[in-house]
């Protein structure tokens, strides 16, 4: 049954040689890796006009020229980033670059923000949906976590699928999430520039505000620069794109960054231009909208595939997750169970570590992820700005041609990059505390899992020097309950490995039991030697671990080697198992971990 589920689920499996089937066009790549970023538009500017009308209503003709400056970051960052996709094709994004120019432990952090910024994408993305359900929908609000979940579980599977597989269900409604934005952006203009809509605002372009500062309007625009979150998921995805993958990816990066443009601009413009005031009923889009068709199927179409797109931001993770986890495997900082592929060609490992670790968050804050959005955008500003750093030192070091001029933008990334992220840690500490304790942690995690790595590869290289000494024999010991067909199978084994050379050991528990026993033992099995040990306190695994170190001792000495031959039989039925005592199972792993012992276990498969 589990079987014909998961193949109703997931899927049949997919041939090795099937991978370059798997690869994503530019268009399913756009609408599977920048759904994060163009989700975003919903709340970024928003963001930006909070922060301004908190302190005047008059300051609101400020997110215009705040809007700019985010504009001059997103081009910094998609032009950066077209360099990190050439200069490094096999993905990795932040991680790679900022390892292979500022050093190991800056490509840590890089590595481990970005992971945790996946995981608060795919919590605070899926929460997001499941308030806007619970919002249209009232009786559905104690079931907020529980719909969140639901959200991580379905996406879970499409992504099991593969990747074209969930490109080819998220395709559609992202972009339906990009022609209802640009129609609002673009029917608006057209009623503003035949006169259709007058302006509602009553604060003009340069009107002075008293009291405003420096300080308020570099808050205000990092605030806004949470609209830039995901920008980077294209270049940690290069090798899920089709051949010529690094070219395929930067067309792709353009668009992305194009369109996340003009909706920023367009969208802090009409809320400059209508009046908009931040209201905590109705989003800043859902007001234009209103204000551009009134409450209308083209208002509710524009409604709903912004909620869809909050929901589908969580994809975005699901695609560069894995990837991350990829490099960062084959780099040892991270178990190699993440660089195996699935059953579909997906590295499935990453999948479900990225889903497990989102539900648990998602628990964890009861569906109320407002907390964790300073923490999502301050991890991914700073790989931001240490990826931006690393390309500078890349180009200061290598100097190709017209690494002026990319060494230009990469520092005016840098610099804002570090404005941005120091402004979330000045303004918003009470919020973002956190980081400071689990980057650390991260990295000393990482330290631990490569130091293991390290070491077991010392422990198991081939040494010249320290050639293997060969032994002598076996001393095969025997662990014995009974006279069965099970027992039987084992000594046969024993006896074909070693046959002067075996000792069978049976533990009692009492001394009547045990002679009995003997007594049966030398007619049986004469020429094998038994040995009997007596337990008052019943612990036969205390028993056989003791008499085993004895042998062993001996036989080190002897240079001969020790094997411990277990009986077990298999019942004919799965289901069976839970009605024997698998003692054999626990014997074994209780002796699998004494050095130069070899512990083998002979299976007798019962036939009903």
């Amino acid at each position: 049954m589990a079987f014909s589920v998961k193949r109703l689920l997931i899927g049949r499996p997919l041939k090795s040689t099937e991978i370059n089937e798997q690869k994503l066009s530019n268009v399913k790549a756009l609408a599977i890796l920048s759904s994060d970023a163009l989700s975003s538009v919903a709340y970024g500017p928003e963001q930006v006009i909070i922060v301004l009308a908190t302190f005047s209503y008059l300051a609101i003709w400020y997110s215009l020229p705040i809007a700019f400056g985010i504009l001059i970051l997103l081009t910094a960052l998609v032009l950066s980033y077209r360099q990190i996709i050439f200069a490094y094709p096999h993905g990795g994004g932040a991680y790679v670059v900022s390892k292979e120019n500022l050093g190991a432990k800056p490509g840590l952090i890089a590595g481990g923000a970005l992971l945790v910024d996946y995981i608060l994408t795919v919590a605070v993305s899926v929460s997001s949906g499941a308030d806007a359900i619970a919002s249209a929908f009232p009786v559905l609000l104690p079931f907020k976590v529980e719909i969140a979940v639901s959200f991580i579980i379905f996406i879970t599977i499409l992504n099991l699928r593969g990747i074209t597989e969930s490109a080819n269900v998220f395709a559609f409604p992202v972009y339906l999430f990009i022609f209802a934005i640009l129609l609002l952006i673009g029917t608006s203009l057209y009623k503003i520039v035949t006169g259709a809509v007058p302006p509602e605002t009553e604060v003009s372009v340069g009107t002075p505000v008293a009291g405003i500062s420096l300080f308020l309007l570099l808050k205000a625009f990092a605030s806004g620069c949470s609209a830039l979150t995901g920008v980077e998921a294209i270049s940690n995805a290069v090798p899920n794109f089709k051949d010529p993958a690094p070219a395929n990816a930067a067309k792709t990066l353009a668009v992305m960054g194009t369109i996340l443009a003009i909706m920023v601009a367009g969208i802090t413009f009409l809320a400059y231009y209508y009046g908009i005031v931040p209201s905590a009923t109705e989003t800043v889009v859902s007001q234009i909208a209103s204000h551009t068709f009134g409450r209308n199927i083209v208002y509710y179409l524009i409604q709903v595939a912004t909620t869809i797109i909050l929901v589908l931001a969580a994809n975005t993770g699901f695609s560069a997750f894995p990837l991350l986890a990829v490099n960062l495997a084959k780099d040892k900082y991270l178990p190699r169970m993440f660089l195996s592929r699935g059953e579909r060609l997906v590295y499935s490992n990453g999948i479900l570590t990225l889903a497990v670790t989102a539900i648990i968050l998602v628990f964890l804050f009861n569906g109320n992820t407002e907390h964790l959005i300073p923490l999502y955008a301050v991890g991914v500003f700073i790989p931001f700005t240490l990826s931006q750093t690393g390309m500078m030192v890349k180009w200061m070091r290598e100097k190709p041609a017209g690494w002026v001029q990319r060494f230009l933008i990469n520092t005016t990334g840098a610099i804002i990059c570090f404005i941005v992220t120091s402004m979330f840690f000045i303004t918003k500490l009470n919020q973002v505390w956190p980081v400071l304790i689990f980057l650390p942690l991260i990295v000393l995690f990482f330290d631990r899992i490569r130091n293991h790595y390290l070491a077991v590869g010392d422990q198991l290289r081939l040494c010249p020097d320290e050639p293997a000494k060969p032994i002598k024999g076996n001393i095969i010991i025997v662990p014995v309950s009974g006279i069965t067909r099970v027992v039987e199978n084992s000594l046969i084994y024993a006896k074909s490995l070693a046959p002067d050379l075996i000792i069978a050991v049976y533990v009692g528990f009492t001394k009547e039991e045990t002679k009995k026993f003997e007594e049966k033992w030398k007619k049986w099995q004469p020429g094998v030697r038994l040995v009997t040990i007596y337990s008052s306190y019943r612990n036969i695994n205390g028993k056989l671990g003791k008499f085993i170190d004895m042998v062993n001792s001996r036989a080190l000495k002897a240079n001969y080697g020790v094997t411990v031959i277990i009986p077990q039989f298999l019942p004919k039925k799965g289901w069976h198992n839970i009605l024997h005592n698998q003692s054999g199972l626990i014997l074994r792993e209780y002796l699998l971990h004494r050095k130069n012992v070899v512990v083998s276990t002979v299976p007798y498969h019962l036939k009903k």
